[in-house]
């Protein structure tokens, strides 16, 4: 790798990491203007904000044909959202799980990762498989909206202190547009030094698009999510902590992989790879949420321990995929025929025993 590849890429990363912060905060003010919930500026503002690095790396990539790294860093992302940014977060401190995750979010989040799979088996994410995804993304958004505004007014019935904006905010509200605008030319011009870092390193390498963006961009565009999470677990914030990852997820997959795929002529092409591991793998970590969110209403320590030890096991598995390295048919059988069934029994006798204590507690 050549010195101005490697300055490109960690301008990149540096530019992503600083926009989407001016972004986000610039944003947050916004909706705090506004009235929104909490919850709902965890899922959307904070969630998107953190979320726009994934957006302009992917359709810039898209653009300049490299579908595979656009793709690549959607899974990869959302991969990592998951397992390494909940698992350090609840190694910090047990996240509790709001009520409505449970019910509308989480399934939301893996019923996308399916269709994401189930249209991607003819080979590619076409023009109208990207306007059916935008479109599912502004539906969702638009009812996170109505059922915030809805809690607001309830709220207001009580009190109409907190949801007025104060007079005399034109100031504020054209700093915090400037705040936005500045954050965006920072994410367009990361994009684009990222991925031309990132695709000269993969020829450099030998690496496959697809390795690079499931790993490398993967990892740095997902930088702010890591951020917000960590930040808002230590303080304490952590429902926030938790409606930031699935949230991005979503918007990952609905508005990031949707607008890639209709910025190109022939979509985003699926490879069988990504086909065959990669997203069935996206899909198993937003499944596994269910159990682990459900048990008691929070991420303990040991899930979030869990969630850690299984992103470093796929890492390795691609790395050793990758350099076709010698022991990987052991390390394949030993996932397939150990490690998983254990991890699948034990979630389902703690969803079991969180059950049968529920069942006699309201016995007694």
């Amino acid at each position: 790798m050549s010195m101005l590849t490697f300055l490109l890429f960690v301008l990149g990363l540096v530019s992503l990491i600083v926009g989407a912060e001016c972004l986000v905060r610039g944003a947050s003010r916004l909706a705090a203007a506004m009235g929104v919930s909490p919850l709902v500026v965890g899922l959307t503002v904070v969630a998107f904000g953190t979320s726009t690095p994934e957006l302009a790396v992917s359709v810039q990539a898209a653009w300049s044909a490299k579908g595979d790294l656009s793709l690549g860093n959607v899974v990869g992302s959302n991969v990592f959202n998951v397992l390494l940014i909940l698992g350090i977060s609840a190694v910090i401190t047990p996240l509790a799980v709001a009520r409505q995750l449970l019910r509308l979010d989480v399934p939301v989040m893996i019923a996308v990762s399916v269709l994401t799979l189930l249209l991607g088996l003819d080979g590619a994410i076409g023009r109208l498989d990207g306007a059916l995804f935008v479109t599912g993304m502004l539906v969702y958004t638009g009812w996170l909206i109505r059922t915030s505004r809805r809690e607001v007014a309830a709220d207001a019935a009580v009190s109409t202190s907190d949801t007025t904006r104060t007079p005399g905010s034109a100031g504020r509200l054209l700093a915090d547009v400037a705040l936005i605008l500045l954050g965006l030319a920072l994410l367009v011009l990361g994009s684009r030094w990222l991925v031309q870092g990132a695709v000269a390193a993969a020829t450099a390498l030998g690496v496959s698009q697809l390795v690079i963006g499931l790993t490398v961009v993967a990892a740095g565009t997902s930088l702010p999510e890591v951020a917000a999470s960590i930040a808002a677990a230590v303080r304490g914030e952590r429902d926030i902590a938790v409606g930031n990852v699935v949230g991005s997820n979503i918007f990952n997959l609905l508005l990031v992989l949707g607008l890639s795929s209709l910025v190109t002529s022939g979509g985003i092409r699926v490879s069988p790879a990504a086909i065959g591991f990669d997203i069935p793998v996206m899909i198993a970590a937003a499944v596994a949420c269910l159990p682990v969110f459900y048990t008691g209403g929070t991420i303990s320590r040991w899930e979030g321990a869990l969630f850690l030890a299984y992103y470093v096991l796929y890492t390795a598995y691609l790395v050793m995929h990758a350099t076709h390295y010698a022991a990987l048919p052991a390390f394949q059988a030993a996932m397939l025929w150990y490690v998983i069934p254990l991890t699948a029994v034990t979630l389902v006798v703690s969803v079991w025993q969180y059950a049968r204590r529920g069942r006699a507690e309201q016995h007694n």
